[in-house]
């Protein structure tokens, strides 16, 4: 039986700010919200509107700027854009303040729904973009393909695999330069059609429930990031040891095994901050506990790590093994903690340790119970939690769709708790952590995730493959979930399954360098997968742009505090900020991408001998030479082994320190900026706090803006904010570009950050002296705190 929204409005209501239409069979629902967007509602006679969800934290409303009937349509103005509501057959358009057409519901189908799945249609616009919809494949521009959001453990996916690990039914759609956003909160599977098979409408389903979706316009891309993470959550600013370089295999043991590895770090000085334990550390693959004869004495393995600046990050699985001798096993079962059948029985299914009950963790009572298990793991000084298998998967099966969910109390299937186990179980060890440890940031990384699990954890794209095309891939998965609202992400580096061949792990650390979540990770049978096995060069490689990633610690740490307060990514693909720029869509340039705005990072293969890329409007500075490039156009560039595209754009400032070898390390010398002569201003927000928990909160932080006005030659130092001082005694400017320069202090000086032979050292290396730079005592700068301009 189908019914849909296509049907005359017989009436309609105002109630506390809200708009409802109803028709024979549907109403709708209007809701203008204080984030800048629109949530519409439709619901059948016999259902009712709900605002339980799993991924909005904040949807409150606002009024309506204006309302007015006109003789077909009633039009609902917001601070944006103009929605108008058709009375003749019920469907949405959305248009500018300035008349021009947004988005629309196709003519003759709007809202439909088949039994109990509803779909909405929308006029395919000439020549629309669109973009996010989280961790999917294929090319940035998703356009003319369909995509299924079920959480799936895809072990061994390819570029077109769909669905894997994690679901965020979020896209960017882009027509006659007028971005716009569209959020659909429903957990069950759903569908997303761009125009595959059909020129006429692109649309949206889900199996069963409501359709709730949400309408973002702002002017531009960022406007709706912003609105969206207003919505569904932004992250929480993760401890700064989750920025370093982590090493994970799948499995380091016995305990000697890790001790030895991170020796070896240390002994090489390739900067690093986390060790990975994988299912070989616990007895017979029962999470909460430790193989003892593998892993004798967790607590002094902690330490001893500690000493040599090592966090320890332990896997944690949902399978609890039917074990009557296994405590979360017999105590899950008494409490009735586990997703059972309709009749009560608890439902089993296998994976690594056997025959297995899975914790229902959207049930209150059993995110309590897994947290509790987790204080002794917390107790021994273990720093972060690996959630994995939290599709959830079970061995080349699937959950029966029969299987109970309590969701909160309101009851449910597999059908509308399945994309959502995985958040739930990253929020319970994010629980779990903080539990026992209230005064530390916790770090949870998650395979599995749905719209909002960004405020839980990091995500990191599952299981890849040793090979060229996955290191493209990769940068699209992460870029794809940073304009979803996951500025926390990455993928393994090196390739999970299979093997890397030398040339493609010095590429996959060389860009990894630029991820969020930074790891290296390779499957059990393998070869050794760390910076040093691939031989000397690619050692030396590895560990010139690991130094690099630390030396720009002071960039990704103010990155992640922008992306804590905005929702803005950290690595962002170019289409947001130059999404007019009909080049960034190619299929040769759609993997290039900022981290922040200031650097642009072009990936390239292990085979490539010369590459094009495309620079986007503006000018921009080659980062190991200074030569400056046009933008707007294209070029061809040479490539070597130890160096990959990575440009300044022009009018940028550029933060690093001296190089640590891990997080906690305290930087010798001064803070340097480096500034790059251009034509227009920008600003660094220079963002310090303890690194650690959470009183930053209460003030103690420091915080400061630098501007730099190359035009006007001069950087202005605004006024601090918070209670804390800066850990950099001295400041050291670099001016890049500036033909002269007048300032007493002034001093030429040579300078390099990589340099062009991989068995050197990456920060001393002599060339000709083109920098300039000023060196000014901190307490000359800090002057009180006050505004300071500088003129050069």
């Amino acid at each position: 039986m189908s019914s849909n929204s296509l049907q005359s409005v017989i009436s309609f209501e105002q109630r506390d700010g809200k708009y409802i239409f109803h028709t024979e069979h549907i109403s709708l629902q209007l809701t203008s919200l204080q984030q800048g967007g629109i949530r519409s509602q439709y619901a059948r006679k016999h259902e009712m509107f709900s605002d339980f969800s799993y991924s909005v934290i904040d949807r409150e409303g606002m009024p309506f700027v204006s309302y007015t009937e006109h003789p077909t349509y009633i039009a609902l103005q917001t601070e944006h854009f103009e929605l108008r509501v058709h009375q003749d057959q019920l469907r949405l358009s959305m248009y500018t303040l300035d008349g021009d057409l947004i988005h629309d519901d196709e003519a003759k189908f709007g809202v439909r729904w088949e039994g109990n799945q509803v779909t909405q249609y929308k006029a395919l616009q000439p020549n629309e973009i669109f973009l996010g919809l989280g961790e999917k494949g294929k090319d940035l521009n998703r356009a003319g393909n369909q995509f299924v959001h079920w959480n799936t453990d895809a072990v061994g996916y390819g570029p077109d695999t769909d669905p894997l690990y994690a679901s965020v039914p979020f896209y960017i759609g882009i027509h006659s330069d007028l971005p716009y956003g569209i959020f659909l909160d429903n957990t069950s599977k759903s569908v997303f059609n761009f125009g595959a098979s059909n020129t006429r409408f692109s649309f949206n389903s889900a199996e069963e429930g409501l359709l709730d979706s949400y309408f973002f316009y702002t002017g531009d891309i960022e406007g709706i990031l912003r609105s969206y993470t207003a919505l569904t959550g932004r992250i929480e600013l993760p401890p700064l040891w989750s920025l370093g370089f982590q090493q994970c295999r799948y499995s380091y043991y016995p305990d000697s095994s890790l001790l030895h590895l991170a020796r070896e770090f240390r002994q090489k000085q390739i900067p690093a901050d986390v060790l990975y334990l994988d299912i070989h550390y616990m007895d017979a693959f029962k999470v909460f506990t430790w193989d003892q004869k593998q892993f004798q004495n967790p607590k002094e393995l902690v330490d001893s790590l500690a000493e040599l600046g090592f966090k320890l990050v332990l896997i944690y699985d949902p399978g609890i093994k039917i074990d009557a001798d296994y405590l979360p096993h017999t105590t899950g079962v008494a409490q009735d903690l586990f997703l059972k059948y309709p009749d009560g029985e608890n439902y089993t299914g296998s994976v690594w340790p056997g025959p297995c009950h899975f914790p229902d963790f959207t049930k209150p009572q059993t995110r309590e119970w897994w947290g509790d298990w987790m204080r002794q793991n917390v107790e021994e000084g273990v720093a972060g939690f690996w959630v994995d298998m939290n599709e959830p998967a079970v061995w080349d099966q699937a959950f029966p769709d029969i299987v109970r969910f309590d969701m909160d109390g309101r009851g449910g299937s597999h059908r509308s708790g399945h994309n959502i186990y995985g958040h739930q179980m990253a929020l319970s060890t994010k629980q779990g952590a903080l539990k026992h440890r209230p005064n530390e940031r916790p770090f949870v990384v998650t395979r599995a995730a749905f719209a909002g699990t960004q405020r839980h954890a990091a995500i990191w794209t599952g299981d890849n493959g040793a090979a060229d095309e996955h290191l493209f891939l990769g940068v699209r998965l992460v870029g794809s979930l940073g304009l979803s609202g996951m500025a926390f992400s990455g993928f393994d580096i090196g390739g999970f399954a299979g093997e890397a061949h030398p040339a493609l792990f010095a590429r996959w650390v060389a860009l990894g360098t630029f991820m969020p979540f930074c790891r290296a990770h390779s499957m059990i049978n393998t070869r050794d997968a760390e910076p040093w096995s691939f031989g000397e060069a690619v050692e030396e490689i590895s560990r010139n742009y690991l130094s690099l990633r630390y030396r720009l610690l002071p960039h990704f740490y103010s990155l992640f505090h922008e992306a804590s307060r905005s929702g803005l990514p950290i690595v962002r693909m170019l289409p947001l900020r130059y999404w007019k720029d009909k080049n960034v869509y190619q299929k040769e340039f759609q993997n290039q991408f900022c981290l922040g705005d200031q650097l642009l990072i072009c990936p390239v293969d292990s085979i490539q001998k010369y590459t094009k890329i495309y620079l986007p409007e503006g000018q921009w500075y080659d980062l190991l030479d200074d030569n400056l490039f046009a933008g707007s156009q294209t070029h061809l560039v040479e490539l070597l082994i130890d160096k990959i595209p990575i440009f300044v754009k022009a009018g940028s400032i550029l933060p690093l320190q001296g190089l640590v070898q891990y997080t906690a390390q305290a930087p010798e010398g001064p803070l340097e900026l480096h500034l790059y002569a251009g034509s227009a201003s920008s600003e660094w927000i220079w963002y310090e706090d303890q690194g650690d928990g959470f009183e930053y909160q209460s003030g103690d932080f420091f915080e400061r803006k630098v501007i730099l006005d190359s035009a006007a030659r001069k950087v202005v130092i605004e006024k601090s904010s918070g209670n804390r001082a800066s850990k950099y005694s001295h400041i050291r400017f670099y001016f890049h570009g500036f033909k002269q320069l007048n300032h007493p202090n002034m001093q030429v000086r040579a300078y390099s950050f990589i340099p062009p032979l991989s068995l050197f050292d990456p920060f001393d290396l002599p060339r000709d002296p083109k920098e300039r730079i000023l060196d000014l005592e901190y307490v000359e700068i800090e002057n009180g705190g006050e505004r300071i301009e500088m003129r050069f």
